[in-house]
């Protein structure tokens, strides 16, 4: 019959899928439980080591089981993909040149530490050591498709988490080539394959870098121009996806070229955009790839051999949690972030299955051993969510105690300023704050920084301004300011450009970097951004003039001069109706700004 739809595997899949995201995120939202851990439970219920194994018996269950999961690996992928994407457009080239140091220090020495602990500890039981290098390696993999999303990448948990998944995504392709070249039958091809594929890897980036510049902000203009969701969301989509076929054309990983792909796109006045429109799809993608970890677990297997699965993940936990603890605690970071950074990292990840599929094709590996890794790795994802939530709970008693309720502090507060950041410049404001008797509530990442504030009385509350609804939690409706004194310029910009939009007549005050981001800062809805640089690069040539003998008038009029020259700039870049405060007036000038400023 015409327009009759038949009921494919395919369909069947989907109504799972959708099924599963309509319950599972509803429900453990009202848990305040992560989702994750429900994906991966559903994906242990209707896959095929679950109720998928009762279908030749009970034909209906076909219709809430998958039939198929390994139909659903690309979608998985896509996820993940997603994922790396979003986190680009959350960083800048800025900020990872200025994470380089973690990223190759932190990162490097995590995954390689890891990898000979857990190689050695192989070879003792007596495998052979082609085996224990690729095995070490593999395991010592952590999670990006977890981590990230329960660590966010602000936080000094995520900042840590994110510099070592960085690195361990870029040494993924190596990994791989390493295994090929160790293989029983490897040929005598050597160095050549992987000095290929860096070659043509670095040209696609190169070339990719080039026209990203000048391409994509013309593309986006153009979709905004329209003012089409779909057409935004396709452009969107189409520049992820060429990314990622780019950079796997050439034996790159392709999540490589969605993470690039969004660090372009966060040089653009277009990503808040971007990242909003995109959300949705790599939220249910990621839950596909969640579905299908929770259906790689063997149920029959796991009873065979739970002795041993136990004993190789609890020993890859310990292991991997203390070498990434101590690594951090001597790169300066906190017990409480250092603690909980190690068990979050802890565990296997999705890409481990990746390396274990590529060494049983290698004959490095057996079958046997492929399937107890692959069903170690399954069950370590599993429970990652469950060890982040008890590494908050051991950082926070770490740290000195519970950190202070929000609620009890926000609804106390009636016509209170909110400061963003809580470090030396936030900390500063607060104390002007409390002379002058105004009330403040004060956001900080930084468990320490937290538990300090509350020893000596000041109202600062844990939480990350740029995830979940913190920002509601705020009382930004009844505030007097909101004051942003974080040194992360995109974080602050997207702030300034959420809190404008919601609250219109709020008076915004930021910290800026320097006068270009001043200059930002404004055009997003800032009321006054102050340069940080500007001040005391000013006070720092007046002190230097006049110690080397000029006179104090000339040097304090050219100082003013140069600031003036300053505060044209900034309103030429910010498009303002007129030149900005760099400094009170009062304090300044001793008299009002010019007409028109």
């Amino acid at each position: 019959m015409a327009g009759e739809i038949e009921h494919t595997a395919a369909l069947s899949d989907a109504l799972v899928i959708l099924g599963a995201a309509g319950l599972v995120i509803p429900a453990f939202a009202r848990l305040r439980i992560t989702p994750v851990i429900g994906f991966i439970l559903i994906g242990m219920l209707v896959g095929p080591y679950g109720l998928g194994s009762l279908v030749g018996q009970y034909p209906w269950l076909y219709h809430i089981t998958i039939s198929n999961p390994q139909a659903l690996a690309p979608f998985a992928e896509y996820g993940i993909i997603l994922l790396l994407f979003s986190i680009g457009l959350e960083l800048s080239f800025n900020r990872l040149w200025g994470m380089r140091r973690l990223v190759f220090g932190l990162g490097a020495m995590e995954l390689l530490v890891s990898a000979a602990l857990i190689a050695a500890a192989l070879l003792v039981l007596g495998t052979t050591w082609q085996a224990a290098l690729i095995l070490g390696l593999a395991i010592g993999l952590s999670s990006t498709a977890l981590v990230l999303p329960i660590s966010g990448t602000q936080s000094p948990v995520g900042k840590a988490a994110l510099a070592m998944l960085l690195f361990e995504d870029i040494a993924l392709v190596p990994i791989i080539f390493l295994t090929g070249a160790i293989a029983p039958y490897a040929g005598e091809e050597g160095w050549g394959p992987i000095l290929k594929t860096l070659g043509w890897g670095a040209l696609v980036i190169g070339a990719m870098l080039v026209v990203g510049r000048y391409a994509l902000p013309r593309l986006f203009a153009q979709a905004a121009r329209t003012k089409s969701p779909e057409l935004f969301l396709a452009a969107s989509l189409l520049v992820v996806i060429v990314a990622s076929l780019a950079t796997g054309a050439v034996g790159l990983s392709p999540i490589m070229g969605a993470l690039l792909a969004g660090l372009l796109i966060a040089e653009t006045e277009y990503h808040g955009e971007v990242e909003q429109i995109t959300a949705p799809f790599k939220g249910l993608a990621l839950g596909v790839f969640l579905l299908t970890i929770g259906m790689g677990i063997d149920f029959a297997f796991v009873a065979e051999r739970w002795a041993g699965l136990l004993a190789a993940i609890s020993a890859v936990i310990v292991l991997k949690a203390v070498v990434t603890a101590v690594l951090l605690k001597l790169m300066g970071a906190g017990r409480g972030t250092a603690t909980e950074t190690g068990i979050l990292m802890s565990s296997p990840s999705e890409t481990t299955l990746i390396v274990l599929t590529a060494a049983l094709a290698a004959r490095l590996i057996n079958t046997e051993a492929a399937q107890f890794w692959q069903v170690a790795t399954a069950i370590g994802l599993t429970v990652t969510p469950l060890m982040a939530w008890g590494g908050r709970i051991l950082a926070k008693r770490l740290e000195g105690g519970a950190l202070p309720p929000s609620d009890a502090l926000i609804d106390d507060a009636e016509r209170h300023a909110v400061l963003i950041g809580f470090g030396r410049v936030g900390r500063l404001i607060g104390e002007m704050l409390n002379e002058h008797g105004q009330r403040f509530v004060a956001i900080d990442s930084n468990p320490g920084i937290i538990q300090q504030a509350a020893r000596e009385g000041f109202p600062v509350i844990y939480g990350d301004a740029v995830r979940g609804r913190m920002m509601d939690r705020l009382g930004l409706d009844k505030a007097q300011a909101l004051v942003i004194t974080m040194d992360e310029p995109v974080v602050a910009a997207r702030i300034v450009k959420n809190s404008r939009q919601r609250y219109p007549d709020l008076p915004i005050i930021v910290r800026a970097r320097d006068v270009a981001h001043a200059a930002e800062l404004y055009r997003l809805g800032a009321s006054h951004a102050v340069p940080e640089t500007l001040e005391s690069s000013l006070q720092l040539s007046e002190a230097v003039l006049v110690d080397i003998g000029f006179a104090m008038g000339p040097v304090i009029a050219s100082i003013h001069e140069k600031r003036d020259e300053f505060r044209a700039q900034i309103q030429h870049d910010g498009e303002l109706a007129e030149l900005p405060r760099l400094r009170s007036s009062k304090l300044v000038d001793r008299k009002p700004l010019p007409s028109g400023g």
